[in-house]
């Protein structure tokens, strides 16, 4: 049994003890909470709940959130926050006497708050608590996402057919479509299709046009905090259909490559919602947005259907049609809505010079973002930044079996003797930052380094594909963002010598450790002046797992630092494309 220290005890005898009774209880909330950006998700595990309430004053003191895996630790974690660092602004302070409802956890917490001076007493029943809960599992199971039950299956059928129909092949999300309904208070929705990229698959439904403008303008300012994010994405005012899509990928807390985009996904699954600037995103939605839903995605249907081959030129052209949908609130559908389905040119066109200027003195004649290739970095790939001493990488380079394609002078032409001796000990290591003295001289600083770890035969085929695309000539760090939940991303990309982009990694701003390392790889090449270099390496299931060894070094491209302006790439929602097929 774990007991508090005696440095712990004295700390929290010094807060005053007040002359009341704490509820305390753990119970499972079925892996249904609220995440950090304030927006509700489901995981993949289930949860506990747990929750310290001053009974005397209804006041709630702690509460967390574990895995239900964990033992009764958190318990007393929890407690202590509540004693020392309560909820709200209530004021420290040890309660008289504490009362749970699980016998295992009163003798646990009476053997680890041993000399704190606080009875611990059980009881079948916590009214206060029981009401609590009660309140949080409502909650949750109202934010799960809530169809019409008179339409839920039919709207279920027709987002699949939508699936299947995918017309983000033929239509991207600068091409909007206009969906005349004139029904349940709706005029016209603006319909934007997301899914050419190959990230984010489903339709937003603006119900105008303006607030589509304004998302756009605020995803286009670029640079953005997640906070910043959030607030345009909840200021849109849409229906929305979005695909989730699941693989079959074991998880794994190894760096993730881009993984599931390689392959086709196992299942999707349509998610209907509503946002709107006052009540922020819903998923219980009314029988009047079901069947708007049902009209909608019907028109557009046979619009696609009928108009593909037209919508895939590469000039957007006017193009109209009508169709008679059944009346999803009328019994055996006896009656029919006239929807009209109409591209908008002009507003195409505005959108596409809102994303030029963006660009700055980019071209015009680009529709919009490019199309970002994901298909050379090997699924399963590590991906680690980090830094790498210029005269051992030119050391590796002499070697034969090594394809070294140095740009400039980044490396020292002839390695020393010293430097072939250290190869055997020679380890990757990202925080290295000593210098390093070469007959009398500073060696200049290590160089920033994007490191691909793959299997041999893998490394060897990603080597092939840079030599063909004529290397690597830049690394490129562009903004991106989710426009379902409005997360920002950062997008590590490669630029080859035959100007296409490729995709290696994503990361998230909104987390501290991957906004740390893009900090530090920021830093490292404005050391070097904007001098890198790609290396790629075997040796993913070995030993050398994450930390290749020398002899694991296959290639050496050297590149440049770019910024998302110097290559003329717009901060755009997430772009680039996927290489699996829907049959």
């Amino acid at each position: 049994m774990t007991r508090l220290n005696r440095i712990t005890l004295d700390r929290l005898k010094r807060l005053p003890r007040v002359a009341s009774v704490w509820e305390g209880d753990r119970r499972s909330v079925g892996g249904l909470m609220d995440d950090d950006s304030g927006l509700r998700q489901r995981h993949t595990e289930t949860s506990d709940c747990i929750l310290w309430v001053d009974s005397s004053h209804g006041a709630v003191r702690g509460l967390t959130i574990v895995p239900t895996t964990c033992g009764y630790e958190p318990v007393v974690r929890t407690l202590l926050q509540a004693i020392e660092s309560p909820q709200g602004n209530l004021t420290p302070a040890r309660p008289q006497k504490i009362v749970v409802s699980d016998r295992e956890i009163q003798f646990y917490l009476r053997g680890a708050l041993q000399g704190l001076d606080i009875a611990i007493d059980y009881a079948p029943e916590l009214p206060l608590i029981d009401e609590l809960f009660n309140a949080l599992q409502q909650s949750a199971e109202m934010t799960e996402a809530e169809l019409p039950p008179r339409y839920a299956e039919a709207m279920v059928n027709q987002a699949m057919e939508i699936w299947e129909l995918a017309p983000w092949n033929s239509l991207n999300e600068q091409q909007v479509l206009a969906v005349e309904i004139n029904a349940w208070e709706i005029e016209t929705l603006y319909v934007s299709m997301l899914g050419m990229g190959g990230v984010e698959y489903g339709l937003l439904m603006y119900r105008s046009l303006d607030s589509l403008k304004q998302f756009r303008q605020r995803v286009l300012l670029g640079q953005q905090s997640p906070k910043q994010m959030q607030e345009a994405f909840l200021e849109q005012d849409c229906l929305f259909l979005n695909f989730e899509l699941f693989d079959d990928e074991p998880f794994s807390t190894a760096p993730q490559p881009i993984s599931w985009l390689a392959t086709a996904p196992e299942a999707v699954q349509p998610d209907f919602g509503s946002i709107h600037p006052l009540e922020g995103m819903r998923s219980q939605l009314a029988d009047e947005e079901g069947a708007t839903f049902l009209v909608a995605m019907e028109a557009i249907q046979r619009f696609v259907t009928r108009y593909r081959a037209q919508l895939e030129k590469p000039s957007l052209k006017a193009i109209q049609g009508s169709y008679k949908v059944p009346n999803p609130e009328k019994n055996g559908g006896s009656s029919s809505l006239k929807i009209t389905v109409k591209t908008l040119p002009e507003v195409t066109a505005d959108l596409a010079d809102q994303t030029d200027e963006a660009l700055g003195d980019g071209p015009t004649s680009r529709p919009g973002f490019p199309v970002l290739r994901d298909d050379y970095v090997p699924e399963g790939a590590i991906i680690i930044l980090t830094q790498y001493r210029r005269q051992l990488l030119a050391t590796a380079g002499l070697d034969p079996l090594v394809t070294f394609q140095p740009q400039g002078t980044v490396f020292q032409k002839h390695a020393s003797p010293a430097d072939v001796l250290q190869t055997n000990a020679f380890q990757t290591n990202a925080f290295q930052t000593n210098t390093f003295q070469t007959n009398g001289a500073a060696e200049p600083p290590d160089l920033p380094v994007v490191l691909i770890q793959t299997s041999r035969p893998k490394a060897k085929v990603l080597i092939q594909q840079l030599q063909a695309a004529q290397g690597v000539q830049a690394v490129c760090f562009n903004p991106g963002s989710d426009p379902f939940s409005g997360d920002a991303f950062e997008l590590g990309l490669l630029q080859t010598g035959d100007g296409e982009l490729h995709l290696f990694a994503e990361y998230e701003t909104a987390g501290s450790a991957d906004r740390k390392l893009l900090e530090r790889w920021h830093h490292w090449q404005s050391e070097c002046n904007g001098a890198c270099a790609v290396v790629i390496a075997s040796g993913i299931t070995g030993s050398s797992k994450g930390k290749p060894a020398m002899k694991d070094i296959l290639g050496i491209f050297e590149a440049r630092c770019k910024t998302p302006k110097d290559l003329q790439l717009p901060p755009l929602m997430l772009q680039y494309a996927a290489e699996w097929e829907m049959d």
